[in-house]
């Protein structure tokens, strides 16, 4: 159990959940995450578990077979699950977005068609706003739906970075629809896409090309998403209304910010531990390098940055939790905790000196993730964009 990272004023539930999960983490991810890690496997054993404690359900409300819990909740699961390998964190991590999107905006019959399933883990989620010439440029989708002579929809367009595009079954979809507003966000719909796992042709009109060979963040499947004069029934709608795919979409990003908070969070922690850890084993000039004063200055600095990310990424949740508006919070988390995730992380990896360059260490791993988490879910600049903005609206002359 880490020392670091601790977080107040937790329920009795909350704190049961949390030891468990870190039980979990400690003793069948940690143990596990090298292997499955360098030989890109997909962790069905780890996910198999998540979905008979429960995990897939945790934010969903009781009322549609779930737990019920907080966002806070959720955000420090997530955190100790990337503290053991950041890719179990990423097949959570769609699955909410969607399922939190249905619950704030679907109508009753999406809620009571999908919740139910998607709490027990049987409909997985992915989230796909991307495409490969859009970059941050949300409102420059070019991916459209047009309406047909039956009153549904024909949909044309290629996709691009789904987390979880292979293994899910179902995919929320934000493309072009035309709703006759000027201005281009006013214009984008958000799409129910229910479909097999797996990869090619899922459903007519529906191609998963294949895994995108990555970096880092292994085992976990990122896929392009290609639609050819796939048909869409206007039901498939998310909340029934066409136009509203933008508000709806930056919603769930919200919750994915604070996500990548706490994935940040966890790879931090967990530099962190191997650094204090391989610091007090490794000896020179006759002692242990924590004993150094230049290690020990990196060791509190790394401890200090870890400490101040988790707080940030506390506050966004609880903030969301509370009904408030946290876009300039959740920026502010996911600038700050992705960052400082990065700098420690390459702290622990200079501590290990050479063994750190080696793929037999843990922390060669991590320094391959961390760089993720500075461009997922909106890069570092966006949220800066975001931040001021913000700001500037509570501090106008």
């Amino acid at each position: 159990m880490t020392r670091l990272a601790q977080t107040l004023g937790l329920t009795e539930l909350q704190s049961e959940i949390l030891d468990t999960v870190r039980t979990f983490v400690d003793r069948e991810i940690i143990p596990n995450a090298q292997e499955l890690e360098h030989s890109d496997t997909y962790p069905q054993a780890i996910v198999d578990r998540m979905r008979d404690m429960g995990l897939f359900g945790l934010m969903i409300p009781e009322e549609y077979g779930g737990l019920g819990e907080s966002l806070l909740t959720y955000a420090l699961c997530v955190e100790e699950l990337a503290r053991g390998w950041m890719s179990v964190s990423g097949v959570v991590n769609t699955h909410f977005i969607v399922a939190y999107m249905i619950r704030r905006h679907g109508t009753e019959a999406q809620k009571q068609y999908y919740l139910p399933r998607m709490a027990t883990g049987e409909v997985r989620g992915a989230f796909s706003m991307s495409e490969p010439e859009l970059g941050s440029d949300v409102a420059a989708i070019r991916t459209k739906a047009e309406r047909d002579a039956d009153g549904d929809y024909v949909i044309n367009g290629q996709k691009m970075w789904l987390t979880n595009g292979g293994s899910s079954t179902l995919v929320a979809a934000l493309v072009k629809t035309e709703e006759g507003s000027d201005k281009a966000h006013k214009n984008l719909t958000a799409f129910l896409v229910e479909k097999p796992a797996g990869f090619g042709e899922v459903v007519p009109g529906v191609t998963i090309p294949g895994k995108i060979d990555k970096m880092g963040y292994k085992g976990i499947d990122t896929t392009e998403l290609v639609f050819d004069n796939y048909k869409a029934s206007a039901d498939s709608i998310l909340g029934g209304e066409p136009g509203k795919g933008f508000f709806q979409m930056m919603d769930g990003v919200e919750i994915g910010r604070v996500n990548v908070s706490a994935r940040a969070c966890g790879v931090a922690i967990r530099a962190f531990e191997l650094a204090a850890r391989y610091a007090q084993q490794r000896t020179t000039f006759g002692k242990p390098i924590a004993q150094h004063q230049a290690i020990s200055f990196s060791l509190a600095e790394m401890a200090t940055k870890v400490e101040a990310a988790h707080l940030m990424m506390v506050n966004a949740a609880r903030l969301k939790d509370s009904g408030e508006r946290n876009d300039v919070a959740a920026g502010m988390a996911k600038y700050l905790t992705s960052e400082y995730c990065s700098e420690v992380t390459q702290a622990s990896f200079r501590i290990h000196g050479g063994y750190g360059y080696s793929k037999e260490y843990e922390i060669e791993r991590l320094m391959r993730e961390a760089p993720f988490l500075l461009i997922g879910e909106g890069t570092s600049e966006i949220q800066k964009t975001i931040i001021g903005k913000g700001i500037l609206r509570s501090y106008a002359l």
